[in-house]
């Protein structure tokens, strides 16, 4: 390896990691503990310059029906398959039966946690976005979304003045967690309907999250249970365990 590709490396390195430090400066507490390596010090950058360049809640483009496109299921299309996981019988019985016994319990740092049923949610204040999904493999599609804002629950349940991210448990397994102002974001929606009609189960019936302003895979599919939280946490089955980025940003 050429000296001059070794300084090059090394000036990248050591530019990230000031950026890096710069961004946990600007944001004492804030940052999530991920900027142990070279990735991770780009995702801490990336973070701290999303967050300063834009401004906190704007909103992302929403588009007219004539937009809608196909729109193809990835990852986990039905955890009903995996019957040899406890969630994976779970939701086969819940899915069998309509998702009538289906709850989502939300805990943590809350003064009232509750569990969900869909009729619940539905009860709630709805909106209706048709926003653009944009996946980490290169393709985007245009869909419209039906739910709850996540703001909506969290106020329900009374959120404490010491949370800091929101984690979300699916029954494929799967645990991804935003921060607080993601979680607030009016766009931010617990989705329970898709194009009109109720959520389909390869897009994660009967509720998913959308989080309009980060990359796909952060919209976590067949949701369980939430946590709000005071400490980070990534799970042991989540985007960071798999290395993917914590915070992707659009």
């Amino acid at each position: 390896m050429s000296t001059r590709l070794i300084t090059r490396r090394r000036a990248i390195v050591t530019g990230l990691a000031s950026l890096g430090a710069l961004a946990a400066a600007k944001y004492p507490g804030q940052l999530p503990p991920t900027h142990g390596n070279l990735l991770r010090i780009g995702d801490a950058f990336t973070y701290a310059a999303q967050r300063a360049l834009l401004p906190g809640q704007s909103l992302v483009r929403e588009y007219s029906p004539d937009d809608l496109t196909s729109f193809p299921a990835t990852g986990t299309t039905d955890p009903g398959a995996s019957v040899k996981s406890a969630l994976g019988q779970s939701y086969r019985r819940l899915q069998a039966a309509g998702f009538g016994d289906w709850r989502l319990q939300v805990e943590g740092r809350v003064s009232t946690p509750r569990a969900f049923s869909l009729a619940d949610l539905k009860e709630l204040s709805a909106r209706t976005q048709i926003t653009r999904h944009t996946c980490e493999e290169g393709w985007t599609a245009i869909g419209q979304w039906t739910g709850v804002p996540l703001s909506v629950v969290l106020a329900s349940v009374g959120v404490l003045p010491t949370a800091r991210y929101v984690v979300f448990y699916s029954y494929d397994e799967w645990v991804d967690s935003i921060d607080m102002l993601d979680a607030l974001h009016p766009q931010t929606l617990l989705a329970y309907g898709m194009n009109g009609r109720d959520l389909p189960v390869p897009h994660g019936a009967p509720v998913r999250l959308r989080v309009e302003r980060q990359i796909g895979y952060k919209s976590v599919k067949f949701l369980h249970r939430i946590v709000v939280s005071d400490q980070f946490n990534g799970g042991e089955a989540s985007s960071i365990e798999s290395g993917w980025a914590w915070y992707t940003g659009i």
